[in-house]
């Protein structure tokens, strides 16, 4: 009986660090790293054809047809307000969840997934002041770089999810 209480407090406290870690997949836009919670994504693709919509929001580069789904995709370089650079081989498609829609990000190149625990995670930068400044969670160091956490559902706002509801026509 002890040996199964014992098993039961153990499984108990792995449960408790699993909630006090997050897995964060990195990726970088333009020169900066980011990142998202893994349990916002559903894939990351490579690159596909895109079809251009007219009166889309304009960091929207288009929608992309996944196994039958239509995805708006919104380049981040925009939305970051990046310079924007040509396509790379190792640019991806984040394939997210938003407000119980799917959408997907473009970005220069996902780098890595990482387990980092809430206490490496701190607030958000006080300076970073704006409309931009809701994008982001917080900050977790990554060697001698920082990764700004970024907020999926403050990345676009009330009106572009309705447009983006439009484009997909749901």
């Amino acid at each position: 009986m002890s040996i199964r209480t014992g098993e039961i407090s153990l499984a108990a406290s792995e449960k408790k660090v699993l909630r006090e870690e997050i897995q964060l997949a990195c990726f970088k836009v333009g020169p900066e790293l980011y990142a998202l919670d893994i349990m916002k994504i559903k894939e990351i693709i490579r690159p596909q054809k895109l079809t251009s919509v007219p009166k889309a929001p304009s960091f929207i580069e288009g929608v992309i047809n996944l196994r039958g789904a239509v995805i708006p995709v919104a380049d981040m370089r925009k939305r970051f307000d990046q310079p924007i650079s040509e396509e790379n081989r190792k640019n991806r498609i984040v394939i997210c969840s938003l407000s119980g829609k799917i959408i997907g990000l473009l970005v220069d190149e996902v780098t890595e997934v990482k387990r980092y625990s809430r206490q490496e995670i701190a607030p958000a930068p006080q300076f970073i002041q704006g409309p931009q400044a809701d994008y982001f969670l917080g900050v977790a160091r990554r060697g001698d770089d920082l990764v700004l956490l970024i907020d999926l559902e403050k990345v676009l706002s009330t009106n572009e999810k309705i447009e983006l509801q439009k484009l997909t026509h749901e």
